[in-house]
């Protein structure tokens, strides 16, 4: 069992940056991979970007490639998910997921095991 905890989250204007940090605690944390979700509300949470530990392989979708960066530092047990050039519609809750199964991307929120508690984003106009 694991527990993802994010940070990071607040308030910028439309075209600044944020980080989030997402870190797991728990054994065999690097028996799963990770992924970041947005719910806003009213909606579903969807898929935002996932990644490996092992070997760091990444997906995002495409609503924020070109402008979201996920990472990881293995020693930390740390996730992040830079997030540059925001949009008002990019306001929403944060989620980190992790998935069973170290060497596969997961995109689909049915196939997460454990979840954090989440952290607000809000970006103004």
């Amino acid at each position: 069992q694991v527990q993802p905890v994010e940070s990071g989250g607040g308030l910028v204007q439309a075209g600044g940056s944020l980080r989030l940090s997402c870190t797991v605690a728990g054994r065999s944390f690097d028996a799963y991979s990770m992924g970041w979700f947005r719910q806003a509300p009213g909606k579903e949470r969807d898929f935002v970007a996932a990644i490996t530990w092992t070997d760091g392989k990444t997906s995002y979708a495409d609503s924020v490639k070109g402008r979201f960066t996920i990472s990881r530092d293995n020693a930390k047990r740390t996730v992040y998910l830079q997030m540059d050039a925001l949009k008002p519609e990019d306001t929403a809750d944060y989620y980190c997921g992790a998935a069973y199964g170290e060497n596969n991307i997961y995109t689909q929120r049915i196939l997460y095991d454990y979840w954090g508690q989440g952290t607000q984003v809000t970006v103004s106009s």
